[in-house]
C-alpha cells in the first residue's frame, strides 16, 4: 500500500514537472527575439508557475572575445520587494503567460540597478581555476555551491553581487556546445536547493540552449538582411521599421522619444577631390564613431548618402540636444583621413533633432521635423545642431 502511495505521488510530481517544462518550451517557441527568449527562460526559472527559484541570472558566451557576459537577471532586490511582487502575482492570479506578456508590453521593467550592474560583468574563459563561469563553460557540467564551498569564491564579482548562501550554475547547450549559463538561488526564502530542483533546471537548460542558438542564428540573418553593406549600420528600410516600433513603445509607456538626423558637411568636395573610395572610407569611420559613442539602447542607421540617423528611446528634446552636441564635438575632435582638404580643414557635421510628441506623433512627422531642423543647421553655417521648433 505504501509503495502504491509513493508511486502515485511520484507520478503526479512527474506530470507536474512535464507540464511546467512543456509550458516554458511552448513560450520559447513564440518568438525568435533574443531578449524575449532570455526573459522567457528566466521567468520559467523564477515564476511560481515554473521552477520557483527566488532569482536567476543569465550569461552568454561571446566566442569572438573569449568571454562570458552578463545579459539579464530576474528577481527582487530584497525581501520587501519580493513580498510585494509575490502578493501582486497571487492577487492578480498571474500565470507564466501573463508574466511574459507583461514584458512584451513594457520592456523597461528590467531596467533595474541589479540588471545594469549585471550587464557590466564580463569574465574571461581563459582561467577556469579562478573563474566559476569559465569552469562551468569549459567543463560543460552544472555546479551546486553551498555556504561552505562558496567561501572559496568570495573574491568573485558575481558572488559578491549575489551575496547568496547557496546557488546553482547550469550550462546551456546546443549540439553539445555551451552557449550560456543560468545562475539561480533562493536568497529570500532560503529554501534549500534539492536534487529535484537541479534536475528540473538542467532539463530546462537543455531546451533553453537550443532556443538561444536559434535566436542568435535568426538575429544574424536579420542583421545581414537589414544592414547597410558599407557601414554595417541598419539600412534605410529597417530604420523606418525601427522608428515605427520605438514610437509605438513610447506611446504605450508614455515615454519620450527623439530622432537625430546628421549630415556630413561639404562631403561632395571630399568625394570630388579624392574619389568615392576615399569617401566610403570616411563613411565607415564615421559610422563606427557614431555606434561606439551612442547609448546602448539607441539605434544608429544609415539614412542614405552621407546622412545618418539615430533613434533615441526615452530621450526628451533637452537630452537629445546634449547627446547630439556631444557627438558633433566628438566628430570635430576626431581625425579623419585627408580631412584637411575640406573647407574648414576638418570633417564636421550638421545635425537636426525632433522629439515625440512635441514635433510629431507619426514617423513621417518626426522625420519631416528633423529634416527641417537639419536644413536650419546648414543655413546657420554648418557644424551646428538645431532642434525642431
Amino acid at each position: 500500500m505504501e509503495e502504491t502511495v509513493k508511486l502515485k505521488i511520484e507520478t503526479e510530481r512527474t506530470k507536474t514537472e512535464l507540464a511546467i517544462l512543456y509550458e516554458i518550451s511552448n513560450a520559447m517557441r513564440t518568438t525568435l527575439k533574443l531578449d524575449e527568449i532570455l526573459y522567457i527562460i528566466l521567468t520559467g526559472v523564477t515564476a511560481h508557475a515554473g521552477l520557483g527559484f527566488n532569482r536567476a541570472v543569465l550569461f552568454l558566451v561571446n566566442e569572438k572575445d573569449n568571454l562570458v557576459e552578463g545579459k539579464m537577471g530576474i528577481g527582487p532586490e530584497d525581501g520587501v520587494e519580493a513580498n510585494r511582487i509575490w502578493k501582486q502575482i497571487e492577487q492578480e492570479k498571474m500565470d507564466l503567460e501573463d508574466l511574459i506578456s507583461a514584458y512584451k508590453v513594457a520592456k523597461n521593467i528590467l531596467e533595474t540597478g541589479f540588471n545594469r550592474q549585471l550587464r557590466t560583468l564580463r569574465f574571461p574563459l581563459s582561467d577556469k581555476n579562478q573563474n566559476l563561469l569559465a569552469l562551468v563553460v569549459l567543463e560543460g557540467m552544472p555546479l551546486h555551491l553551498n555556504r561552505e564551498t562558496l567561501q572559496n569564491y568570495r573574491q568573485s564579482p558575481l558572488i559578491s553581487m549575489l551575496e547568496a548562501e547557496e546557488l546553482v550554475l547550469v550550462p546551456l547547450k546546443a549540439k553539445d556546445k555551451v552557449n550560456g549559463i543560468i545562475v539561480a538561488d533562493n536568497f529570500i526564502n532560503k529554501k534549500p536547493i534539492s536534487k529535484d530542483d537541479l534536475r528540473m533546471l538542467i532539463m530546462l537548460a537543455n531546451q533553453a540552449g537550443l532556443a538561444i542558438e536559434n535566436s542568435q542564428l535568426y538575429e544574424k540573418t536579420v542583421m545581414r538582411a537589414h544592414s547597410d553593406s558599407l557601414t554595417e549600420l541598419w539600412n534605410h528600410g529597417y530604420f523606418q521599421y525601427l522608428l515605427y516600433s520605438e514610437l509605438e513603445k513610447a506611446k504605450a509607456i508614455n515615454a519620450g522619444l527623439s530622432l537625430i538626423l546628421l549630415d556630413i558637411d561639404d562631403f561632395k568636395v571630399y568625394n570630388d577631390k579624392l574619389g568615392h573610395q576615399a569617401g566610403d572610407s570616411i563613411l565607415k569611420d564615421l559610422a563606427l564613431l557614431l555606434k561606439n559613442q551612442s547609448r546602448k539602447m539607441d539605434q544608429v542607421c544609415r539614412y542614405g548618402g552621407e546622412e545618418f540617423t539615430i533613434i533615441l528611446p526615452q530621450a526628451d528634446k533637452n537630452e537629445a540636444f546634449m547627446i547630439a552636441e556631444r557627438l558633433r564635438q566628438d566628430i570635430v575632435k576626431s581625425h579623419f583621413v585627408h580631412e584637411e582638404i575640406l573647407p574648414q580643414n576638418r570633417l564636421t557635421v550638421s545635425i537636426g533633432i525632433s522629439s515625440y510628441p512635441a514635433d510629431g506623433t507619426t514617423p513621417s512627422e518626426l522625420i519631416h521635423s528633423c529634416d527641417k531642423a537639419l536644413y536650419q543647421a546648414k543655413q546657420k553655417g554648418k557644424n551646428t545642431t538645431c532642434s525642431a521648433s
